[in-house]
């Protein structure tokens, strides 16, 4: 009762809270199922529509989606320090919509793409004004999925009040609803819209999702009035900018004070510790010269570049220890990647029949991955948590850490399968002499690659929504927007490791007789396996990297602003141990 009235007492104005998620779960429904029904399928769109060749067409790919990954640092700087998240997000989605719009006139208007192949003659490629279509469509999903991909899972988390404790579990639970969610509009993405653009038509097919981004804009919108916007609380990126150039300039000072001499002033960082004040920690004490109050520091109105408070500096020092762990996520993209390319290569080589003439198109098989992804995240959320709970005693059930860990250990055995797989796919192709037929059928089902994209979205649902809930966790709260655009850079990055453990292989392995791991045209006559085994090794390495990093990981630890003092303690206990 007490919640409802804070809703309706208009002198309160207290926002947020569940009545918010509606708007948000929509915007994100109808936005996943244009930018994946867009996605998904490009790499059929550029070798069948613009005639581009494999490896050109799949780097294309990979590199834009690498860049779409990047953009959200400039979208979680222009949130955090100038316009806020809601701006940030409905500027970003009309962007989008516009690259949407563009690339869906092209493939509805004939001289807009090359003419279509003509028998067995050489197919012409896309000139270069129809290729720049292409490229600025591209760059303009690049720069939406900018201002859409750090804000608004942050957005949703911002709307419960992590200091009322009848809200502060709803946080985790919403990261495995989001996925969740997220994943389901996936699915009719991989299967209804990819099936439209492979059997009836690129026009529809592009114009539906581009339909559902407009509905999404609307969605969004309609639900201001009940948002809890948090306001932007000045450049995140300057204040570890003047914490690293105060720390230089005072590095020459002997010995540092004790900690509680150090330079603290609540009324400075009350923006940027709504939820609670860091504390002081033992690491990375040079970073602790900027504390200290010097002859001709003003403590009233400090000059920042000289003189920073325990809060700025432990901002920085969150930050500096999340990295090795964000590092780690890196690896498991790279593995991830390779389903939009070369998995899917392969399911276009094998008997993708349900049933006589009803056929899988070779883009829907990742319904494999986003089916294991929501049944895990489903599992995880009812069975999971509650059996975890009593070992553990902790709320979620296990730490994020140990969800990211179990994550990557599913992940490797993911392309450990694969290759085995690629092995049996190849026996079959050489049994029925077929290995010199790239474009042939081979009498063996898709369905071996059931397990590959299975265990590729099971480790998702235990990695990524752990990445997650540990960048939002383990953010400095006035750096969410940062800190979820970090999550979306370990994305870009393992695009683009993706690309140029593509590109070296391919260099490296090609032989005197044309052979090659990676051939362009025959996947027959490659050696796939041995370069999902070269990833399942990388991974491997990348476990026992990432597991030195948890053994000497320290949490950020937080003083609670409470008016009891006993509550305050129990929530700095459990932030710090949790």
């Amino acid at each position: 009762m007490e919640h409802n009235e804070n809703h309706h007492a208009s002198a309160t104005r207290k926002k947020g809270g569940l009545v918010t998620m509606p708007f948000i779960f929509a915007n994100e429904v109808t936005e996943k199922l244009a930018v994946v029904g867009f996605g998904t399928n490009m790499i059929s769109y550029l070798t069948t529509q613009l005639h581009m060749p494999l490896t050109k067409a799949a780097n294309t790919l990979t590199n834009f989606g690498g860049t779409a990954s990047l953009t959200p640092l400039l979208g979680a700087f222009i949130s955090d320090a100038y316009i806020g998240k809601f701006w940030t997000i409905t500027v970003a989605s009309i962007i989008y919509q516009i690259g949407m719009i563009s690339l869906t006139v092209s493939a509805v208007v004939p001289q807009l793409r090359p003419p279509p192949c003509k028998g067995e003659e050489v197919c012409q490629q896309a000139n270069s004004g129809q290729l720049a279509i292409l490229y600025v469509s591209l760059l303009l999903g690049a720069l939406g999925s900018g201002g859409i991909r750090p804000c608004v899972v942050a957005f949703g988390a911002d709307q419960f009040d992590e200091s009322d404790p009848k809200q502060s579990t709803k946080t985790w639970g919403y990261f495995n609803w989001y996925y969740f969610v997220m994943g389901a509009s996936i699915l009719v993405a991989v299967t209804v819209i990819v099936y439209i653009q492979d059997n009836i038509g690129w026009g529809l097919g592009l114009g539906i999702p581009t339909v559902a981004m407009f509905l999404s804009i609307i969605a969004f919108i309609v639900g201001y009035p009940l948002y809890r916007n948090l306001d932007p609380s000045g450049s995140p990126f300057t204040r570890l900018v003047q914490v690293a150039v105060a720390a230089f300039r005072k590095r020459k000072i002997p010995n540092l004070p004790p900690a509680q001499c150090l330079y603290q002033n609540d009324e400075l960082d009350a923006s940027i510790s709504l939820g609670g004040k860091l504390l002081h920690t033992e690491q990375m004490k040079f970073l602790d010269k900027a504390t200290v109050v010097t002859e001709g520091d003003d403590t009233k109105s400090p000059n920042l570049w000289k003189l920073n408070t325990i809060h700025r500096v432990e901002e920085l020092k969150s930050l500096i220890r999340m990295g090795p762990i964000w590092a780690s996520g890196i690896l498991l993209i790279t593995a991830y990647a390779q389903q939009g390319t070369f998995s899917l290569q392969q399911a276009k080589t094998m008997d993708r029949h349900l049933t006589k003439t009803f056929q899988i198109p070779a883009g829907s098989m990742s319904v494999f991955t986003i089916t294991a992804m929501l049944a895990t995240t489903a599992f995880y959320d009812r069975v999971f948590i509650r059996i975890a709970r009593r070992f553990t005693g902790l709320d979620r059930g296990i730490s994020f850490l140990h969800r990211m860990g179990i994550g990557f250990v599913i992940s490797t055995l993911a392309t450990l399968v694969a290759g085995f797989v690629e092995i049996k796919r190849k026996k079959a192709a050489m049994a029925h002499g077929l290995i010199d037929h790239s474009s042939a059928t081979i009498p063996i089902s898709v369905f071996w690659l059931v397990p590959q994209y299975g265990l590729h979205g099971i480790a998702e649902a235990f990695m990524s929504i752990g990445h997650l809930e540990f960048f939002y966790d383990q953010a400095p709260e006035s750096m969410r927007s940062t800190a979820m655009a970090l999550f979306w850079t370990s994305v870009s990055l393992g695009n683009y490791v993706s690309t140029l453990l593509v590109t070296m292989v391919h260099k490296f392995t090609r032989g005197p007789n044309g052979s090659n791991w990676l051939p362009d045209n025959n996947l027959n006559k490659g050696k796939l396996e041995y370069f999902y085994w070269l990833i399942t090794i990388l991974q491997l390495l990348n476990l026992i990297y990432y597991i030195f990093c948890v053994k000497y990981y320290t949490y950020k630890p937080i003083q609670v602003h409470d008016k009891d003092s006993t509550s305050s303690k129990e929530n700095q206990v459990e932030l710090t141990a949790v």
